[in-house]
């Protein structure tokens, strides 16, 4: 069994922010395989499982906000017993111009809150994630830039990145990080 769990902040005024990246992958998976998401309170996420390949996916979305995701996160891993390599997160990174995307083994927080929660309840950084591009960030706050909804003008490369993130996805299910990085890096 594996745990995809894409971060962002729920409520319909974040929907459609530069957060919610990784929320908007996995929503995106979600409606690809016509699941649909239930509000798990004791395991603090929206949750959805099916078969990929032969093997148990969970999809998740932290219901906790972003800066408290490890709380979700290490909730589902001790009730479903998954191990730290099998689990997958997908965010947003400043760092990264919009349209790219970027797989990691594992690393630091760089600074973003989601995956500083996720390392402090997980006990380690050795995690693989997904990073999906949200940049070039203006010379504005990052707390405000990410918070802001992406513009009109990329929304036509946001939806052929999601597209691209979920087939990245998909083939590092199937191929692992090192053929996944070479190929979606």
């Amino acid at each position: 069994m594996k745990l995809v769990t894409g971060l962002g902040n729920i409520g319909e005024k974040y929907c459609f922010t530069r957060h919610n990246a990784g929320f908007m992958v996995i929503d995106k998976w979600a409606l690809k395989n016509n699941l649909s998401f239930k509000d798990d309170k004791k395991l603090k996420c929206f949750i959805t499982k099916f078969n990929f390949n032969g093997e148990d996916i969970i999809l998740a979305k932290p219901a906790t906000f972003m800066n408290l995701s490890g709380e979700a996160v290490i909730a589902i891993m001790n009730y479903y017993k998954i191990d730290v390599k099998d689990i997958l997160i997908i965010y947003d990174d400043i760092a990264i111009d919009l349209g790219r995307l970027r797989f990691r083994p594992n690393g630091s927080d760089g600074g973003h809150n989601g995956i500083k929660s996720i390392i402090k309840h997980l006990g380690t950084s050795d995690f693989a994630r997904l990073k999906v591009g949200i940049g070039p960030q203006p010379p504005i706050p990052s707390e405000n830039f990410v918070l802001q909804n992406f513009p009109k003008s990329d929304l036509e490369l946001l939806k052929t990145v999601l597209n691209r993130a979920v087939d990245a996805v998909e083939y590092y299910l199937i191929n692992g990080m090192e053929k996944t990085q070479n190929t979606f890096n």
